[in-house]
């Protein structure tokens, strides 16, 4: 019997929606198992109190109490890195990897890791933040080659409120962006329950959804060398070669 791999997942604290969906997505994988390490997020916005809640030193001292636990793999399960710039992502997981000695990634540069592999120039964008959030991600994804052809959110800044968000209301979301047929749709924000949506809308949209709590479990998954494919009914991302 192969070794239990342990996954260790960043959380923000106000964050209800990415810990039970991130355990449900790997329980069906034998000797799989998810562990959970908090810091403070509240509100999502442009504004220096919300920039500062992701400040490095609070991240690497959450991933420190993971690795306490020897997990196999450190993830930021979190999308700051789309509005803040993809280089803090890349910064963190150098940062979290020498301090600790384990291999990390994030949601977003495991989405952008796909958009990449399926050689996506265009993305339809759904998440719940404000307005000039948005159009932070939107620039970002244009500067990465990957235009961002329809977009839509609901101007929503504190962080518990995004799991409130009820399915029809992201359905609605999904189907207006896929209207102007973009190669892939993103849910981004881990505190939506856009996971459990994405094989239904993928099959009567046809358009690939890659949920930003499920990106980061995927890669977590492909980092400890576990085949994806177990993974069952959140997705079309996980059955990729």
């Amino acid at each position: 019997m192969s070794r239990p791999r342990r996954i260790g997942v960043l959380t923000p604290s106000s964050n209800t929606a990415l810990e039970p969906l991130t355990s449900a997505m790997v329980a069906g994988v034998p000797g799989v198992s998810a562990h959970f390490s908090r810091f403070r997020v509240t509100e999502i916005s442009m504004g220096d109190r919300s920039r500062n809640q992701f400040d490095e030193r609070a991240i690497l001292d959450a991933a420190g109490l993971l690795a306490d636990a020897r997990v196999d793999v450190i993830c930021w399960s979190g999308t700051s890195a789309s509005w803040l710039g993809f280089e803090r992502d890349r910064a963190l997981c150098a940062r979290i990897a020498e301090a600790t000695g384990i291999p990390a990634t994030t949601s977003v540069l495991a989405l952008n890791e796909l958009l990449a592999a399926q050689g996506a120039g265009t993305l339809g964008l759904v998440s719940p933040y404000v307005e000039d959030v948005q159009r932070r991600i939107v620039a970002n994804y244009a500067a990465l080659g990957v235009a961002c052809v329809a977009e839509r959110h609901l101007d929503l800044s504190v962080n518990f409120s995004f799991a409130e968000v009820d399915a029809n209301t992201l359905r609605a979301m999904l189907r207006e962006v896929a209207q102007h047929k973009p190669d892939a749709i993103t849910v981004m924000c881990t505190n939506l329950h856009g996971a459990p949506l994405a094989d239904e809308m993928e099959r009567e949209l046809g358009i690939p959804i890659y949920d930003s709590v499920a990106t980061v479990v995927w890669k977590a998954l492909k980092i400890t060398g576990i085949d994806t494919r177990q993974v069952a009914g959140w997705g079309g991302l996980f059955a990729l070669p």
